[in-house]
């Protein structure tokens, strides 16, 4: 098997950038605060990179998927983490024990599935009476409403209080985050924000390598003073400033699939001149054998021409 798991346009797997690189990676980053010091299962672990992220906060992690290929490859690729294993088997039957788990992860799982209800049954199972569950799925009003989208990779979406009731007859107790991708500005200060508040900083390239701090800064901001005592007055925040209506994202978006959808244009045509070249090529070689083959019929007749004796001649000899 190949090292590479292909990118289905739904699965997401390292190394695909844009939009769906930072909703995943930011997810599992948020999750690996949760994960520290407990026993996690990270639930449609797919390719495995979430999973080994959260290793490195976990007591012990395991990804489940069901997927041989996926979970070929997450032990190939993440194999050599003491504290991580990856294991066949469905969402909705989970190989583990009652009770434990102190956290299970699973994100963008539940819209896949039919037995939704069946899926959250096993996590209320295996999770300890004290253990917390990390769910993520799309907002059916913003993903597909708004936007006039079907995702064809989704069995059944859910508003909010579809969400809310399936997971409150489980777990009465709930805190809600959302996540929207978007373009930020953000102002951090050099050194570390003040208590509460978390920047996380990675990229494609090292993901699981992450600061504090803001880099590569395109503006410079300082408060500056007479007086030391009205700067430490003031607190070390971290702010990030969005345009509610996301002009800038949605130009984006936009520009994005435009380029996608002419890049597949690109390529189909390149294909078809392919092709057309390679049928051009096949009938200048059929012609030129076309002529190959008059030019030797002429020649044997100019020959046999020439090799007969003339009607004049046979009467001279007589």
């Amino acid at each position: 098997m190949s090292d590479d798991l292909p990118f289905t346009g739904e699965r997401f797997v390292p190394g695909v950038p844009g939009e769906i690189w930072v909703e995943h990676w930011h997810r599992y980053h948020f999750a690996a605060a949760w994960a520290a010091g407990r026993v996690a299962i990270d639930v449609a672990c797919g390719e495995g990179y979430g999973t080994a992220l959260l290793a490195g906060t976990a007591r012990e992690v395991t990804g489940v998927d069901v997927s041989s290929q996926a979970i070929a490859h997450a032990r190939s690729a993440y194999g050599s983490l003491a504290n991580a294993r990856f294991v066949e088997a469905s969402c909705t039957e989970l190989p583990f024990p009652d009770a434990s788990a102190g956290l299970a992860v699973s994100f963008e799982t539940i819209e896949h599935i039919e037995g939704q209800e069946r899926f959250l049954d096993e996590l209320a199972r295996v999770l300890e009476p004290g253990g917390i569950l990390l769910l993520s799925c799309p907002n059916k009003v913003e993903y597909s409403d708004k936007r006039n989208y079907a995702n064809e990779f989704h069995v059944k979406e859910l508003y909010r209080e579809e969400l809310a009731a399936l997971v409150a007859a489980r777990f009465p107790h709930a805190r809600w985050f959302g996540q929207r991708p978007t373009f930020y500005s953000v102002i951090a200060p050099e050194d570390a924000p003040a208590q509460g508040a978390q920047l996380v900083e990675t990229s494609e390239k090292a993901p699981q390598e992450t600061r504090a701090s803001l880099s590569h800064p395109l503006y410079f901001l300082l408060a500056a003073s007479r007086s030391p005592a009205a700067l430490e007055r003031m607190p070390t925040t971290l702010s990030v400033f969005a345009d509610r209506d996301d002009w800038a994202y949605n130009d984006y978006v936009k520009v994005y699939r435009d380029l996608q959808v002419n890049a597949q244009r690109a390529r189909t045509l390149e294909a078809e001149l392919q092709t057309l070249r390679e049928h051009c090529s096949a009938i200048e070689a059929e012609l030129i054998e076309i002529k190959r083959r008059e030019v030797e019929q002429l020649k044997e007749r100019l020959h046999a021409a020439h090799a007969a004796p003339r009607p004049g001649w046979r009467r001279w000899l007589k």
